[in-house]
């Protein structure tokens, strides 16, 4: 039987600093709930809004997996391993963080905000080389269909990470339906809508509700409305 638990919109911690209005699925910053300090693996999912040219200044992280899923706008990106790259919407980007790395992030445009999901994962391998990639995700292939974007191999469709992990976005018309079933034995799968209405074996969610659902082998994900939607299979225990 599935277990699941329901994060509702408006239920998550939020920060408005002005330049960056965020909401925090879990706890993060000054946000603390005891009840959402991670979903399996998944520690951070934060949905940020970022003003015309503001930003993070540079800041360390380590042992982290992050993946950062532009929605709106862009965000240029600066790193100590060389890297300088702008991620537009339609991308998705990785770094794993691994031994440590440094970097920025900054909305590069003078008139238009950037929106994004920061996701983190806790990796399964601790002190690995750390890396960073990026790619254009094919849109058409969201359509009524779960697009991979994240998997554990590099050969895979999207990106990849020091994770059992797999990631989908899906572009659902409304009434279209489809099953997903989990990949690996012992895997929970978090999802937060993007935009639109959908169900979740007759589980409502509106425009940013999250659903955590364990202990399953198939889900069907139908669309209420037209709906887009993130899906992130992960590992329950690290």
């Amino acid at each position: 039987m599935a277990t699941t638990v329901l994060h509702p919109a408006n239920t998550r911690g939020n920060a408005n600093h002005g330049w960056l209005n965020a909401y925090h699925t879990f706890s993060f910053a000054n946000y603390y709930n005891a009840d959402r300090e991670q979903f399996g693996v998944l520690r951070v999912l934060n949905d940020d809004t970022i003003a015309a040219g503001m930003g993070f200044g540079t800041h360390p992280h380590k042992n982290m997996e992050i993946i950062t899923i532009p929605l709106e706008g862009d965000l240029a990106h600066k790193d100590s391993l060389g890297n300088a790259a702008t991620i537009k919407t339609g991308d998705v980007q990785v770094m794993s963080a691994g031994s440590g790395v440094q970097h920025s992030e900054f909305n590069p445009n003078a008139e238009q905000r950037t929106k994004l999901f920061q996701i983190w994962l806790f990796p399964k391998a601790q002190n690995v080389t750390p890396r960073y990639q990026q790619i254009t995700l094919d849109a058409s292939k969201q359509k009524n269909d779960f697009a991979q974007i994240l998997s554990p191999n590099a050969d895979d469709e999207g990106v990849w990470i020091h994770q059992d992990a797999w990631f989908h976005l899906a572009d659902f018309q409304a009434g279209f339906s489809k099953n997903y079933s989990v990949k690996k034995e012992g895997n929970g799968l978090y999802l937060i809508v993007i935009s639109g209405t959908i169900t979740v074996d007759g589980q409502k969610l509106e425009t940013r509700d999250g659903l955590g659902i364990t202990d399953f082998d198939t889900l069907e994900i139908k669309a209420t409305t037209d709906a887009k939607f993130l899906m992130m299979e992960i590992p329950m225990k690290h």
